[in-house]
C-alpha cells in the first residue's frame, strides 16, 4: 500500500498504472478523446443553460453590473481550473479530482469529493431534464411532462453506451449549436446598435444604455450582490475537463490548451452577449423569467427567433445533460475502483466504456419526474435544484484548492518541475477561497437561496455517515494507515 499515496503511483493503481490487484483483467479507460472534443466540452462547460435562461432574472437584479458579476466570477473560477490542471499533471494517473483529494487530503476527501461531485451533476441533471420537458412544452403544450423527461434521459443513456468518442462527438455538437447561437446574438446585437435600431416602445439601441439609467450599478450594493446568488449556477461543469483526463489524447497538450482558453470563452460568450443584450434593451425592460437572447431576437423582427432560441437552450440543456451523465458515471466508476462504490460499477464494458456505472446514474435522473409533479411549475421546481447545486459546485471548487494547497506544501519538487504552473500560486489559492465564503453569505440574503443552503447540509450528514462505515472495511483502514505513515515520514 506504500504507493497509494505517492507521488508518481496511480491513485488505486500500482506504480505502472496497472488496476488494483484482482482487477487487472478488467480493461482501462480508452483514451479516444481529441483535442476539439476537450476543447469543446471544455467551452460546453463552459456555457450552462444559466446564460441562456439565468440571464434575465440576473439583468434585472443587477443592471448593468451584471457584466462584472460575470467577469468576477470566471476570474476566480480560472484559477480554481489552473490549480486543476497543475494537480492533474502532476501525475497522469490521476483519472480526476477525486483522486488527487484522496491521495493529498486523505482517503475521506476522495469519498466526499466523488460523492458530492456525483451528486452534484445528478442534481444538475435533474434540473436539465426538468427544463428539458418545459421547452418542449413549447412545441407540444399537451404533451405530459414525463414523456419528454423519460425520452431525454432514455436518449442520452443509448449517446454515452457505446464509446467515449460517442459522448465526444455529441458534446462537440452540442457545444457549437451554443457558440453558433451566442456568436449570431453578438453579430445582430451590434447591427442593431450602430444601425440605432429603435424599439415599438421608442427605446433606441445604443452603448449609452448601460450607464444612461442609474449609472452602471443602479440597484445599488445589495443589487450587485443578488447578481451573484444566480449567476454562479452559470459556472456549474466549467471544471469538467476535468474528468476527461483519464480518456484525453495527449492530455500534456490538450488539457493546458482547454484551461488556457477559459478566459477567452468568458469575455466573449458571457460578458460581450451581455453588453450587446443590454445595449439593445436597456436593463430594466429585460423580462426576467424570459430569455434576453429570444427578446433580442425578437425585437430584431426575426420571427423564427422565438423557435431558434427555444431550440438552443433546449440543446443547451440536453448538452448539461449529456455531460453530467458523462461525468457522473466515470465519478462512480473510479470511486468503485478505489472500494467507495459498489465493485459492480467498477467494471467497464468491451467498448471501455463504465456502463453499469451509466445506468446507475441515469436511474437516479428519473427523480426528475417526481419533482414535476410535486411542484406548482417547472420553474419552481429548477430553481430548487439549482440552488442547492450551486452549493455543492462549490464544496468540489474548494477541495480542489484544498488539495492544491496541501501539494504545495507537501510536494514542493513536482511543482518546481511543472510545465504548467497555477500563476499567483498559494495567495490566489487564498483569495478565491475568499471570494467563496463571499458567495456562501449572498445566498443568505434571500429567501429561496438561503433554504437551498440551509437543506444542503444534510447531504453532509449521509455522506458522514456512510463514510462511517465503509471506513470500517478492511481495504479503507489499510488504505488510511498508509497515508497516515507517509504524513508521518515526510514530518519527520
Amino acid at each position: 500500500m506504500a504507493d497509494r499515496t505517492s507521488s508518481t503511483g496511480a491513485i488505486g493503481s500500482d506504480a505502472s498504472g496497472n488496476p488494483p490487484t484482482g482487477s487487472a483483467e478488467a480493461p482501462h479507460l480508452s483514451r479516444q478523446l481529441a483535442n476539439r472534443h476537450i476543447q469543446l466540452i471544455a467551452i460546453g462547460g463552459a456555457i450552462g443553460t444559466g446564460l441562456f435562461m439565468g440571464s434575465g432574472k440576473t439583468i434585472s437584479l443587477a443592471g448593468p453590473s451584471v457584466i462584472f458579476v460575470y467577469m468576477i466570477i470566471g476570474f476566480m473560477l480560472f484559477f480554481v481550473m489552473r490549480a486543476m490542471g497543475e494537480l492533474l499533471l502532476s501525475n497522469l494517473q490521476y483519472k480526476s479530482f477525486s483522486d488527487f483529494a484522496a491521495d493529498l487530503l486523505g482517503p475521506w476527501a476522495g469519498f466526499f469529493t466523488g460523492w458530492t461531485y456525483w451528486f452534484c451533476w445528478i442534481v444538475t441533471g435533474i434540473a436539465d431534464i426538468i427544463a428539458i420537458s418545459g421547452y418542449v412544452q413549447y412545441w407540444w403544450p399537451d404533451l405530459q411532462l414525463w414523456i419528454p423527461a423519460v425520452v431525454a434521459i432514455a436518449a442520452l443513456l443509448l449517446l454515452n453506451l457505446p464509446t467515449v468518442r460517442a459522448f465526444g462527438e455529441t458534446e462537440f455538437w452540442f457545444a457549437l449549436i451554443k457558440i453558433i447561437a451566442i456568436v449570431s446574438l453578438i453579430v445582430v446585437g451590434l447591427v442593431m446598435v450602430f444601425a440605432h435600431f429603435t424599439a415599438p416602445n421608442g427605446a433606441e439601441a445604443g452603448f449609452d444604455n448601460l450607464w444612461n439609467d442609474g449609472g452602471m450599478f443602479p440597484t445599488g450594493a445589495m443589487g450587485f450582490v443578488a447578481g451573484f446568488q444566480i449567476a454562479v449556477f452559470a459556472f456549474v461543469g466549467i471544471e469538467l475537463v476535468g474528468t476527461t483526463a483519464a480518456e484525453a489524447k495527449d492530455p500534456e497538450k490538450n488539457l493546458p490548451k482547454a484551461i488556457n482558453s477559459i478566459p477567452i470563452r468568458i469575455l466573449l460568450f458571457y460578458v460581450v452577449s451581455l453588453i450587446v443584450i443590454i445595449s439593445v434593451t436597456p436593463w430594466r425592460e429585460v423580462v426576467p423569467g424570459e430569455s434576453p437572447f429570444t427578446a433580442m431576437f425578437a425585437l430584431a423582427g426575426l420571427a423564427i427567433a422565438a423557435g431558434v432560441i427555444q431550440f438552443v437552450v433546449l440543446t443547451s440543456a440536453a448538452s448539461s445533460a449529456n455531460s453530467g451523465i458523462y461525468s457522473t458515471s466515470r465519478m462512480v466508476y473510479g470511486l468503485a475502483r478505489e472500494g467507495d462504490a459498489p465493485a459492480r460499477l467498477g467494471t467497464l464494458s468491451s467498448r471501455r466504456v463504465p456502463a453499469n456505472a451509466l445506468m446507475f446514474s441515469c436511474t437516479f435522473l428519473l427523480s426528475a419526474i417526481a419533482l414535476l409533479f410535486s411542484g406548482d411549475s417547472v420553474i419552481e421546481a429548477f430553481t430548487t435544484v439549482t440552488t442547492i447545486s450551486s452549493v455543492l459546485f462549490m464544496f468540489v471548487w474548494t477541495m480542489i484548492l484544498a488539495s492544491y494547497l496541501v501539494y504545495r506544501k507537501r510536494r514542493p519538487e513536482l511543482h518546481e518541475a511543472s510545465a504548467f504552473k497555477m500563476p499567483g500560486g498559494v495567495v490566489m489559492c487564498w483569495v478565491v477561497l475568499a471570494f467563496f465564503v463571499f458567495l456562501l453569505w449572498a445566498l443568505t440574503q434571500e429567501d429561496d437561496t438561503l433554504e437551498a443552503l440551509l437543506v444542503t447540509p444534510i447531504w453532509f450528514v449521509v455522506l458522514g455517515i456512510a463514510w462511517a462505515v465503509v471506513r470500517t472495511r478492511a481495504p479503507h483502514k489499510a488504505r488510511y494507515a498508509a497515508f497516515r505513515a507517509e504524513l508521518d515520514e515526510r514530518r519527520s
